[in-house]
């Protein structure tokens, strides 16, 4: 899996950096955690401050063209993003607990 980053800019007025980039693969599509776990390593961000907000992929193609966010402070992520957001990209011990206190 290689990823091009074709955008990076950044937003000072919500403090963060917004990527668009290009995931080039063989196989089948590469999960959300497996892409930003490659982002935030070739960026030297942490883990917890990236956001993939989209992933798309044409049919047939080995390629799939995504939007992150990179945020500088964990507050100001969270007072920003969405619900549904975080917890699609919670890393997987974090989403375990997140399924299990909204069942209670």
């Amino acid at each position: 899996m290689d990823i091009n980053i074709t955008e990076d800019k950044n937003n000072a007025l919500l403090n963060r950096r917004e990527v668009n980039f290009v995931v080039t693969f063989k196989g089948p599509t590469p999960p959300r955690n497996d892409v930003k776990n490659k982002l935030a390593a070739m960026l030297n961000v942490p883990l917890e401050l990236v956001i993939i907000q989209t992933m798309k992929n044409e049919f047939g193609m080995q390629e799939a063209s995504g939007y992150a966010k990179i945020y500088e402070e964990a507050s100001r992520m969270k007072e920003i993003e969405r619900e549904y957001s975080l917890v699609r990209n919670a890393l997987p011990e974090e989403a375990d607990v997140a399924e299990e206190t909204a069942e209670e």
